[in-house]
């Protein structure tokens, strides 16, 4: 998450070098450093469901998933960010020798908070759709059980989905991974509602 109230500009050279040594990770986009907040149970709990998920179909594949530590460069729009999840079915490239900074995701996905939420959709979206790699964009919800999904078509449009139940289901066409709605909020309590499949 983001922390959109704080900032301060510095070069390419010295934010990698910071962010090398650091023990926190914060983003940068044309010169300005936004320093990433920590994320809540919900959020680390969904996150955790839908790597865990996707890993497990992927054993087999030559795709590759990735959790949160890893950056995703946008080269277009001078970003180095840090996704949920990213993932990358082609032989993956990176900015430089220290292979930290991934280029060709074809997948991200971001579990949305308050005081993110309209960025993900809106600039941080605008951004990564600058990735020719990118073929899909998924939006996860941790207040309620939500999922926005946004699929690359062959003219460069993108389309929107959106799924609402425990019993939905659908395949990421970038991975050819199925998700379920019912694994992704499992032992999640969401708001005003019992936790999916009865766990606390």
């Amino acid at each position: 998450m983001i922390n959109l109230l704080e900032s301060k500009t510095m070069t390419v050279v010295d934010y990698l070098a910071m962010e090398r040594a650091a023990e926190t990770k914060n983003e940068y986009i044309n010169g300005e450093v936004r320093p990433m907040t920590g994320a809540s149970r919900r959020h680390n709990l969904i996150l955790g469901n839908i790597y865990a998920f996707l890993h497990a179909q992927l054993r087999q594949s030559t795709c590759e998933i990735y959790p949160s530590d890893l950056r995703v460069k946008v080269e277009a729009a001078n970003l180095y960010t840090y996704p949920d999840i990213s993932a990358v079915c082609a032989a993956p490239t990176f900015d430089d020798v220290y292979k930290d900074t991934l280029l060709n995701p074809c997948l991200i996905i971001e579990v949305l908070s308050p005081s993110t939420a309209a960025y993900d959709r809106g600039e941080k979206f605008e951004n990564y759709r600058q990735i020719q790699s990118l073929q899909d964009y998924l939006l996860v919800a941790q207040d309620k059980m939500h999922i926005e999904y946004y699929t690359r078509q062959s003219d460069n449009t993108w389309v929107f989905v959106e799924f609402k139940h425990a019993d939905d289901s659908f395949t990421l066409a970038s991975i050819q991974c199925v998700l379920l709605l019912q694994e992704v909020y499992a032992k999640v309590i969401l708001d005003q509602s019992s936790p999916v499949n009865g766990h606390a």
